[in-house]
C-alpha cells in the first residue's frame, strides 16, 4: 500500500513539472514572437515595407495584410526589463517606466491584398509602452501612452 502511494505521489509530481515545462516553453514561444513582430532597436520609418515582409508578419493567418504594427525602438534586455520590475501594473497590463521612441507600420491604402501588402511608416518620439507579462517575458504589444498621459 504504501508502494502505490509513493507511486501514485511521484507520477503526480512528474505531471506538474511536465505541466510547468509545458507552460515555460508556450512563453518562451510567444516572447520570441513578442520579439519578431515589435521589437527592432535601429527601426526607421523608411524600413516598415522591408521588414514587415522580412519577418514574414504581414499577413495574418486570416489570409488579410495585417493593418498595423508597432516596433519598439528598443533591445530585447531593456523591453524584458518592463516585466522584471521595470514597469507597473495597468489594468491587465504592464506599462513602462522610461520612454521609447516607437515605428508604426500602417498597410498602405491601395496595397491591401496579399502578397502585396504594402506598409509606410511613422517614427514616433518618447511614447511610455503597454505590454502584456507572463512569468517575466512580455508576449503581447497592446499600445502606448502619449506625453499627455501618465
Amino acid at each position: 500500500m504504501m508502494k502505490e502511494i509513493m507511486r501514485f505521489q511521484v507520477v503526480c509530481l512528474l505531471l506538474v513539472l511536465l505541466s510547468a515545462t509545458v507552460f515555460l516553453k508556450n512563453v518562451k514561444d510567444r516572447y520570441e514572437k513578442f520579439i519578431k513582430q515589435h521589437i527592432y532597436e535601429n527601426m526607421t520609418a523608411d524600413k516598415c515595407d522591408a521588414e514587415m515582409q522580412k519577418r514574414k508578419i504581414s499577413i495574418l493567418p486570416n489570409g488579410k495584410c495585417k493593418p498595423t504594427n508597432t516596433f519598439v525602438r528598443a533591445n530585447n534586455k531593456t523591453v524584458k526589463s518592463i516585466c522584471e520590475g521595470k514597469g507597473e501594473r495597468y489594468g491587465e497590463m504592464t506599462k513602462s517606466l522610461q520612454r521609447f521612441d516607437i515605428v508604426v507600420c500602417r498597410l498602405k491604402p491601395r496595397a491591401k491584398k496579399p502578397p502585396k501588402c504594402q506598409y509606410s511608416g511613422t517614427k514616433i518620439s518618447q511614447k511610455k509602452i503597454i505590454i502584456k507579462c507572463e512569468n517575466g517575458y512580455p508576449v503581447h504589444y497592446d499600445g502606448d501612452i502619449d506625453h499627455s498621459e501618465n
